[in-house]
């Protein structure tokens, strides 16, 4: 009985994967575009041309138009499968994106990206330090940020339950005042704009908004980054980085993103930009688990100088102290100095930055 039914099960089994096979033949297939980028670079500078070549594959149907972009606006749109467009100009520093849009007649459509690094056509200036004072600093002090502002220092720390603001005596190191952040959150940058201090918190998207006179808190703000990393201002907008290579501008009366900035130096992105300061027309960053600070330009993200801070706290600590990365920066800018300091630090240190090269 059963060597009679397998016949009929075969049977079965054939005329599925027939009719199966003949649906699928009737299926609109989707177009398939290659994108090829001339000359080939892992980096490409910025200002130089490229070409974009686009080859679609159509196994049926008609095309109803090829649609060619670069970040995000439109270059060509064409019923060719083949086409190339030349002397594309690279004019913003950071990750571009090209990708093209295949439609065919019947609605069907497909999409393919590429995406390539556009760096800086300047090499930076290097540059060393030399040490001029030194002050203490709070040990128990996650350094997130750091202002100098009418003769204090500000200072604001991290981590869950240890989070705050701090009016500081530079000399002394003596706290004058602090405000404590509730323990759900993990403080950030700050900076000090028209009698306020801002501070970023740490993933909660959110900001809080001090009086700089008592350190009361005053109100708060969200911001649509996924983290807060450092927070400085150009005396208008406030500035802030977020852990990678990009700085965002928020206005201040209604925390909304006016413009970002990709930040590159001649070899590749810049990432894991921390704490912030604007001097002279330039953003000074701490580029996070390093001693390095990189000087940008903040109209074309350029980094225009690093300055090396390697071996600046050696004497002052023993293999079994607890510290941290390199993260602070501070300008007093009636007296031209730069002060820096770390997570963690025992000091703090004013330092003049001196040509390596």
């Amino acid at each position: 009985m059963k060597q009679f039914i397998y016949p009929f099960i075969f049977l079965f089994c054939l005329i599925i994967i027939f009719f199966s096979c003949s649906n699928q033949s009737k299926r609109s297939r989707k177009p398939v575009s290659t994108i090829t980028i001339t000359p080939k670079s892992q980096n490409y500078v910025l200002g130089n041309k490229i070409s974009i070549k686009v080859h679609t594959i159509l196994k049926d149907g008609e095309i109803e138009n090829i649609q060619l972009f670069s970040q995000g606006k439109l270059l060509k749109e064409s019923k060719e499968l083949e086409f190339t467009l030349s002397n594309i100009d690279l004019q913003k520093i950071g990750k571009h994106t090209v990708h093209v849009i295949a439609t065919k007649t019947d609605g069907l459509n497909n999409t393919r990206s590429v995406v390539f690094d556009v760096v800086s056509d300047m090499k930076p200036e290097k540059f060393a330090y030399t040490t001029v004072n030194d002050y203490p600093h709070n040990r128990k002090f996650y350094t997130q940020g750091l202002e100098f502002h009418k003769g204090f220092l500000y200072e604001g720390t991290g981590e869950y339950g240890k989070s705050g603001i701090y009016k500081l005596n530079l000399k002394t190191g003596k706290t004058i005042m602090q405000q404590d952040l509730p323990n759900n959150y993990f403080g950030e940058g700050i900076t000090i704009l028209n009698n306020k201090i801002y501070q970023l918190t740490y993933r909660a998207q959110k900001g809080f908004i001090y009086n700089l006179t008592n350190l009361a808190l005053i109100d708060s703000f969200q911001f649509q980054s996924q983290e807060g990393w450092g927070l400085t201002n150009d005396g208008r907008f406030l500035i802030m980085s977020n852990g990678t290579h990009e700085l965002i501008w928020i206005d201040p009366t209604d925390f909304s993103e006016v413009k970002t900035i990709e930040v590159a130096n001649h070899l590749g992105i810049v990432n894991f930009l921390n704490e912030l300061e604007y001097i002279n027309n330039s953003i000074f960053a701490n580029v996070y688990t390093t001693n390095l600070i990189v000087e940008i330009d903040p109209k074309t993200g350029k980094v225009l100088s690093e300055t090396n801070l390697d071996g600046i706290l050696n004497m002052y600590t023993n293999p079994t102290d607890t510290i941290d990365y390199l993260n602070g920066i501070a300008y007093d800018n009636e007296r031209d100095r730069m002060l820096v300091t770390g997570k963690w630090w025992p000091r703090l240190f004013e330092i003049k930055r001196i040509k390596s090269e």
